[in-house]
């Protein structure tokens, strides 16, 4: 297997992090190749790599997968050694639940917060619709944490896809501080920005930005 997974600005795209962040934690190793967001060409340049004009995709020889949670079961099933799902039958299937809320919801998260790797501080009033949408999230991680967390600082204890499909609300949210989580959701939020993946991520956006691709 020789993959290429094709993504976008690293401050900005919350799909290209979900899968490079899920292959980095996996050590899945993979060929990068970036196309830049809000350049004339960046339609095009997409276009090259997936009919959907839309990234990440992920090259695997002949075959091109443009979807996040497509790729993440691809990967899934090639690698099944590494178990990026939970192994149990039942929080696996909790965590395929809670993945696709993730993939499929959160619309006023999405929209009114977009994913921002570099800034650190904004200080602004959190809307309700956000904070709805929060209540949820913290709701679904304590409960996850409580069943199925152990003694692993994540979800499921160890990384799983569904810590990756979560990752890019920990930029999201971060700007704007605590937020007055509960304990728990406290704790795995710290734990994720502390991943080494995680990290290695956000140095990658801040060469962007250094680089001008923001400005």
């Amino acid at each position: 297997m020789s993959y290429t997974l094709v993504i976008g600005n690293k401050a900005l795209s919350s799909w290209s992090l979900r899968p490079w962040l899920l292959m980095k934690a996996f050590d899945i190793p993979f060929t990068e190749a970036n196309v830049r967001f809000r350049q004339k060409d960046t339609r095009e340049q997409i276009l090259a790599h997936s009919p959907a004009g839309l990234v990440p995709v992920l090259k695997d020889g002949d075959l091109t997968i443009w979807d996040s949670l497509a790729i993440a079961e691809y990967l899934a099933e090639q690698h099944p050694e590494n178990a990026l799902w939970p192994e149990d039958r039942v929080a696996r299937a909790h965590a395929r639940t809670i993945t696709a809320e993730m993939h499929a919801g959160f619309s006023n998260l999405r929209t009114i917060w977009p994913m921002d790797a570099i800034t650190k501080d904004a200080g602004v009033l959190v809307p309700q619709a956000v904070q709805n949408d929060l209540n949820r999230i913290f709701d679904l991680w304590d409960e996850t944490i409580d069943k199925f967390g152990g003694e692993g600082p994540y979800l499921f204890g160890e990384f799983t896809i569904a810590d990756a499909f979560y990752a890019p609300v920990m930029y999201r949210i971060r700007p704007f501080g605590p937020l007055n989580m509960p304990q728990s959701s406290e704790t795995y939020y710290k734990a994720m920005l502390d991943h080494p993946a995680m990290k290695e991520w956000e140095e990658g956006a801040e060469a962007e930005y250094e680089a001008g691709w923001y400005s």
